[in-house]
């Protein structure tokens, strides 16, 4: 079976930092959810272990998850079968319609009265995981056809580019500071969460951050010597990213404030909630709807937006892509350009009239 030493899994609780401690959690989530699963499916997680991050094998888990639960509920030749019935040899029957089934449907499914819906990025993520899923047992000789690779991928349209105007920045953080427009139960919180609200704001627009980056970061990844900070990126690396005296002395204001509070002596982690424990994503992002909504109510803003208004605005300001690939961590170029360098519209259009038909 798939274990972590128990005392391990202790010491972690208490020495781990923010990434350590969610990649533990992962584990565990996915222990649980092999529990569930055909007993061969615990080879092909042990074997992607050294290659692959305890978030995406947990993403895995879900994704054949609900494969085998669509195999036995919507496929005849598994009709009845029980999940943990599965084998590989069942992996033979399955053809690559079967999967092409499945792809369409994930349009739209049921589970348990709850809707779920699947857009092209969804089915395409699924797919991919089907494709390692298949992929491994066949280079291992444990089926006879690798049928996964034959099902071609959804296309994936380009999205476009939503991001801030430099004028909606500054509305975003004038809101974020004097707490315009807010109703009356926020404005309750405000007054307590104003300045560190500006110092993730800024953060964020300043340097182009993650979200996890972000919320993973300690007190003593912080330098004000040199204005850099350390970050832990996908995959575990550490970088240092730098920031601007502007987002600086936003977080010099909140570090004062923060190390005033004789509580948050015992929390290592930069950013703290209101119950004095390290913030979580999902308050970041809610913290950056709200002030979104009042600013650009007809945009969606996230805290990905923000990261895109930051990469959008370093190429515009450099119009080296290769600048922006590294600071924003992209490890391909190419994704790089085809989420940022679509502002070199603004170049074409300059190009239009540097060429003269005629001469004055």
């Amino acid at each position: 079976m798939y274990f972590l030493p128990l005392l391990y899994l202790v010491d972690c609780e208490k020495n781990c930092n923010y990434f350590e401690s969610r990649g533990q959690d992962a584990v565990l989530k996915l222990r649980a959810i092999i529990k569930e699963m055909p007993d061969f499916v615990t080879d092909f997680f042990v074997g992607i272990e050294s290659s692959t991050s305890p978030l995406t094998r947990l993403n895995y888990a879900y994704d054949l998850r609900l494969f085998f639960d669509y195999l036995k509920k919507d496929t005849p030749l598994f009709d009845g079968k029980k999940l943990k019935d599965f084998c590989v040899e069942d992996l033979n029957k399955i053809q690559s319609k079967h999967i092409e089934r499945f792809i369409s449907y994930l349009t739209r499914y049921e589970i348990d009265g709850k809707i779920f819906i699947n857009n092209e990025r969804g089915k395409a993520r699924k797919l991919s995981t089907l494709k390692s899923f298949f992929k491994y047992f066949f280079n291992k000789d444990l089926i006879n056809s690798n049928v996964a690779s034959k099902v071609i991928m959804p296309k994936l349209h380009n999205k476009p580019i939503v991001k801030l105007e430099a004028d909606e920045v500054s509305r975003l953080l004038y809101v974020a500071e004097e707490g315009v427009n807010l109703n009356n139960r926020q404005k309750a919180f405000h007054s307590h969460t104003k300045v560190r609200d500006v110092a993730i704001l800024s953060l964020l627009l300043g340097t182009g951050i993650r979200v996890s980056e972000c919320v993973g970061l300690n007190k003593d990844d912080v330098d004000f010597k040199t204005n850099g900070i350390k970050i832990t990126r996908k995959g575990g690396n550490q970088e240092i990213v730098y920031f601007s005296d502007e987002v600086k002395n936003a977080l010099v204001k909140y570090v004062e404030i923060r190390d005033k509070n004789p509580a948050s002596k015992y929390e290592n982690a930069l950013f703290l909630s209101l119950q004095d424990k390290r913030i979580n994503v999902r308050s970041v992002q809610l913290l950056v709807k709200k002030y979104a909504e009042i600013t650009t109510p007809l945009k969606k803003i996230t805290p990905h937006k923000l990261r895109s208004t930051y990469g959008t605005a370093l190429y515009h300001e450099t119009q080296d892509i290769y600048i922006v690939a590294d600071v924003l961590g992209h490890k391909d170029v190419n994704t790089t350009k085809k989420h940022y360098a679509a502002v070199s519209e603004d170049l074409r259009k300059e190009a239009a009239n540097k060429v003269k038909l005629r001469k004055d």
